[in-house]
């Protein structure tokens, strides 16, 4: 019986499956985003997750303890500078898993995996503006009261100059 075992075994030994999630881990942490199955992208969010969360603490331990996952040196560094610095502020939930599709072989279910805030399309710029409904009267008013305003900047001399280059 299987009671109170939780972890996917992924139908690999225990050293084979070590092995695959630490280079999948590595891939992930210096590539920022990889493509896989969703089985394989659900059993690495459990591996790399509190390896990421051991990052935001850079002592010399936690770099040995992350080390003794990870196997590779470049991607240690990767991961105390430049992720770790990206994720200081957010309490958990470092990756995220995007399904997206089957694959033509197999059909196995397939996604991509990513590092939520090194993706530059999913991140937020800006925050909605919340409004309130109002009746026609406070709109034609509030518009009265703020004229809009436009600036025109004027060229810098640098660049007239490269244009008077160019043109000659």
């Amino acid at each position: 019986m299987r009671h109170n075992k939780k972890f996917n075994h992924l139908s690999r030994t225990a050293s084979h499956r070590a092995a695959m999630l630490s280079n999948m881990a590595v891939s992930l942490i210096m590539h920022k985003r990889i493509t896989t199955t969703v089985a394989k992208a659900k059993a690495l969010k459990k591996y790399v997750e509190p390896l990421i969360t051991k990052s935001k603490n850079d002592t010399t331990n936690s770099r040995r303890v992350v080390f003794s996952y990870l196997k590779d040196k470049y991607a240690v560094t990767e991961l105390f500078q430049v992720v770790s610095a990206k994720v200081a502020d957010r309490p958990g939930g470092y990756t995220r898993i995007i399904k997206t599709g089957f694959r033509l072989d197999d059909a196995a279910p397939m996604c991509f995996i990513e590092l939520v805030d090194f993706d530059e399309n999913m991140a937020k710029t800006e925050k909605k503006v919340r409004r309130t409904r109002r009746s026609k009267k406070a709109t034609e008013e509030v518009a009265e009261e703020a004229p809009v305003v436009v600036e025109e900047v004027e060229e810098a001399p640098a660049a007239e100059a490269a244009a008077e280059e160019t043109a000659e």
